[in-house]
């Protein structure tokens, strides 16, 4: 629930909008949801001294350094034990075979 609110707010802040208590609260009552006053004046009052837009620069920042190992390290391992088990079976085939014809 909170982060309706402050998803309000930054909706407020992309529309070049003041972040007021009333207008976080006309947002949450545009979508539909309840409002809650002190929660509003709140958040409001909480972001009047924030740069939003430094914070939304550095978590644009982060979010692909995050993101990067995409592939799974583990992956390329796998490949080599599996070619060392046939190799396994088929030298136990052929000393198998060994013993059968002396």
């Amino acid at each position: 629930m909170k982060q309706s609110y402050v998803y309000a707010a930054l909706i407020l802040h992309e529309e070049k909008k003041d972040i007021t208590p009333e207008s976080i609260i006309q947002i949450l009552r545009a979508a539909g949801a309840d409002a809650d006053e002190a929660m509003a004046k709140s958040i409001a009052e909480s972001l009047k001294e924030v740069d939003i837009d430094s914070i939304l620069e550095s978590a644009q920042l982060v979010a692909p350094i995050q993101a990067a190992p995409a592939t799974p390290a583990s992956a390329p391992e796998e490949k080599p034990k599996e070619e060392k088990k046939e190799e396994k079976e088929e030298e136990e085939s052929v000393e198998g075979l060994a013993a059968l014809f002396g």
